[in-house]
C-alpha cells in the first residue's frame, strides 16, 4: 500500500441513483486508473481529469479515489 493514502477504501457513487457505497481499491495508479471491488464485483475505473469513472451492471460509477494524506 502507498503510504501517502489513508487506506485502500474509497466512496463509490452510482450516477444513476446517487447511492454511495464503500469499495475496496486495488491496483491504484494516481490520475490513471484503479480497480474498485464492491462485494465480489470488480469495476475498472479510469481517470477523466477530475474523477475516476467506470461502468458495470449497465450503470456508471465515479470516485475521487482513496483518501489522500499528502500535503496540500
Amino acid at each position: 500500500m502507498n503510504n501517502s493514502f489513508d487506506d485502500n477504501d474509497a466512496d463509490i457513487t452510482c450516477t444513476e441513483n446517487g447511492k454511495v457505497v464503500t469499495a475496496e481499491i486495488d491496483d491504484f495508479r494516481l490520475e490513471d486508473s484503479l480497480n474498485a471491488f464492491i462485494a465480489t464485483n470488480e469495476i475498472h475505473m479510469k481517470w477523466n481529469g477530475s474523477v475516476y469513472v467506470g461502468n458495470a451492471f449497465g450503470m456508471e460509477f465515479t470516485t475521487k479515489g482513496p483518501r489522500y494524506l499528502g500535503k496540500n
